[in-house]
């Protein structure tokens, strides 16, 4: 692994670094056949599927009992750090949540209320692998949104991975299918004769995950469009090199395809760092995965002229984790927008939001950064606006409302007003006349 300088790289290069995909292309053909065979077959052909792609024989499709009697089955240290994951997570979405509101504009009465999505379904990795994590972090937040049904799909193992079950069932989830990959996904948009279709689709997955949520999303609502895992390290001469080595060797093991960045502006650190990795390497489980991803078009360690240039490197790459470990953290963060999430000074491991702190780990990749946030609260609720105009309110804006209607060629928007309005003026007129009468009377 070399320095590279960011001032040196080639018009290629920067395409490679900041124009990353999720690699969906290659698999999108399989995927739409997939989808389509379990759009028509149901059942048959996720057990089908299972036995093709996963080796597995699948009897009942819903496990929601496995799941739950998972949670006995596990280790009482396991079931511990899932519950204080679930606990933060849950404590920090809590804070989230919107209050309806309503409130006086003048003679106008605007607001804004948020009802939670019906039915989400999430996808959570796994089969013979355990990613109890992820479960925590679709589960828990659609829970505290107040969805009324929240069901889960993960890859059949044999058996299934009981702590990625006992999560799932301990985060809250309604109901657990076993079927992975996009035929899990085209269950969860179109519905089998098992599993209901649902509103949206939330959580991480390999590219046949992503393409065939990509697939899918005309027929049913789902979170982005997510690739293989990535952080960028903004550091300087302050930074422990052990410490952003080490981010990067962690990030590196999720995927061969993952992308590893760190950019500085002090020589000494970046050399220390590329050392690191190198000593370090081959300590780690993953190795071969790791080498993989460190010589990924998309990783390397970077040298700049000066901390501007590694901040708008940054900005450009928008990563899906940005760390920043330097002197002044606090500063460059408020020149920071385009980032999944941050992870301030030396004590702040990505793992840290991978599993515990409370922050959500379902996060925006190749670039999305620069347009839309992680997983949240928010993705499962739905914002409504309301009004209510007194008579002298829509009076207030008639004239307005009348000559853009009519501007745009919609004249019955403009009776619609004005229908209201002669209404309201001949009740004023007879109020007036009748207490003109009584007035009379009196005298």
């Amino acid at each position: 692994m070399e320095v590279r300088a960011v001032a040196d790289l080639s018009p290629a290069e920067r395409q490679a670094l900041f124009s990353r995909d999720a690699g969906i292309d290659a698999v999108r053909e399989d995927v739409e056949e997939i989808a389509s065979r379990v759009r028509e077959e149901g059942d048959a052909a996720l057990r089908e599927y299972a036995r093709e792609l996963d080796g597995v024989e699948v009897g009942a499709i819903e496990i929601t009992d496995d799941a739950e009697r998972a949670v006995e089955t596990i280790d009482d240290d396991l079931r511990g750090a899932i519950e204080t994951a679930i606990g933060n997570v849950k404590q920090f979405h809590e804070r989230q949540l919107p209050d309806d509101w309503r409130a006086e504009f003048g003679r106008r009465e605007l607001g804004r209320r948020f009802r939670p999505l019906s039915r989400v379904g999430a996808y959570v990795p796994g089969g013979e692998a355990a990613y109890p994590s992820s479960a925590v972090m679709t589960v828990v937040p659609a829970t505290v949104a107040g969805v009324e049904r929240v069901v889960v799909t993960t890859p059949p193992g044999d058996p299934p991975n009981p702590a990625t079950l006992a999560a799932i069932s301990l985060a809250g989830a309604d109901a657990v299918y076993v079927a992975g990959g996009a035929q899990a996904v085209a269950a969860l948009a179109y519905g089998t004769e098992t599993v209901s279709p649902v509103e949206k689709i939330v959580g991480p997955g390999n590219r046949w995950v992503t393409a065939a949520k990509a697939a899918v999303r005309d027929d049913v609502a789902i979170d982005f469009l997510a690739g293989p895992s990535e952080v960028c390290v903004l550091c300087d001469e302050s930074a422990d090199p052990r410490f952003v080595a080490a981010d990067l060797l962690a990030q590196a093991e999720h995927d061969p395809r993952a992308s590893v960045v760190a950019v500085t502006d002090d020589v000494d650190l970046a050399d220390e760092v590329v050392t690191e990795i190198e000593r370090t390497v081959g300590e780690r489980g993953r190795t071969e995965t790791i080498e993989s991803a460190l010589s990924n078009d998309a990783s390397g360690v970077f040298r700049t002229r000066s901390m501007s240039e590694a901040v708008a490197f940054c900005e450009e790459y928008a990563a899906e984790h940005l760390s920043i470990q330097a002197a002044q953290d606090e500063a460059l963060l408020e020149r920071i927008s385009n980032a999944g999430s941050v992870f301030l000074g030396p004590c702040t491991p990505v793992a840290a939001g991978d599993y515990a702190s409370g922050t959500n780990h379902v996060l925006p990749t190749g670039g999305g950064a620069r347009v839309t946030g992680g997983l949240s609260v928010d993705s499962f609720l739905r914002a409504t606006t309301v009004q209510r105009l007194s008579a002298d309110a829509l009076a207030d804006l008639g004239g307005t409302i009348d000559t853009l209607a009519r501007a745009e060629g919609l004249e019955a928007h403009a009776e619609s007003v004005a229908v209201r309005l002669r209404e309201y003026a001949e009740t004023e007129t007879e109020t007036t006349a009748s207490d003109d009468e009584g007035e009379r009377f009196r005298e």
